[in-house]
C-alpha cells in the first residue's frame, strides 16, 4: 500500500508535534467533566474504610462524669496499687488518704475553667474602662454584665 505523498514529506519530529496537538484538547475536556468521579474515588459500599456520614451529629464535650463510678475507680486502682507495694516489701499506701486527696483535686477548677473565668474577668475589665471613657465623653454607660457577654459571644463564639 503506497503511503500518500503528504505524510511522505512529514519528518520524525512532525508527528510528535501533530499528536499533541490534537489529542491535549480532547485530553483536557474529559479531565474537566471527570471531576465527580474523582470525589467518589475510595468510596462507596466496598471501600476499605467507610466514610462517616457527613451529617453527623457533633457533641459538644466530653459526656458527664459519674462521681460515684469515678471515686471507686480511683480506690480500685489505689487498692491495686498499695496491694503491689506489699508484695514488693514496701510500705503500703493508705488508699482512702491518697483517694480523698486524688479526689478533691478533681473538684477544684481545671486549668480550662480558670482560663475561661480569667477572661471573663478581662473582659469584664475591659467594659468597665470603656465605660469610664464614655462618661467622661458625656455618653451613657454601658450595662456591665451584657456588654460583657456579648464581647465574650463575639471572640468566642457561639457556646
Amino acid at each position: 500500500m503506497p503511503i500518500p505523498a503528504a505524510l511522505a514529506a512529514v519528518d520524525a519530529g512532525t508527528v510528535p508535534v501533530l499528536i499533541t496537538l490534537l489529542v491535549a484538547p480532547i485530553a483536557a475536556i474529559v479531565f474537566a467533566r471527570s471531576g465527580a468521579a474523582w470525589n467518589s474515588i475510595g468510596k462507596g459500599p466496598l471501600a476499605i474504610e467507610p466514610q462517616a456520614p457527613e451529617s453527623a451529629p457533633r457533641s459538644s464535650g466530653p459526656a458527664p462524669v459519674d462521681r460515684a463510678a469515678q471515686a471507686a475507680e480511683v480506690r480500685q486502682m489505689l487498692a491495686a496499687k498499695a496491694e503491689r507495694q506489699r508484695r514488693r516489701g514496701e510500705r503500703p499506701l493508705d488508699v482512702e488518704a491518697e483517694a480523698a486527696r486524688l479526689l478533691a483535686a478533681l473538684e477544684t477548677p481545671s486549668g480550662e475553667e480558670a482560663a475561661a473565668a480569667e477572661l471573663r474577668e478581662e473582659v469584664r475589665q475591659l467594659v468597665i474602662s470603656r465605660n469610664e471613657r464614655r462618661r467622661r465623653q458625656g455618653l451613657h454607660p454601658l450595662d456591665v454584665e451584657a456588654e460583657t457577654e456579648r464581647q465574650l459571644e463575639d471572640l468566642v463564639g457561639s457556646r
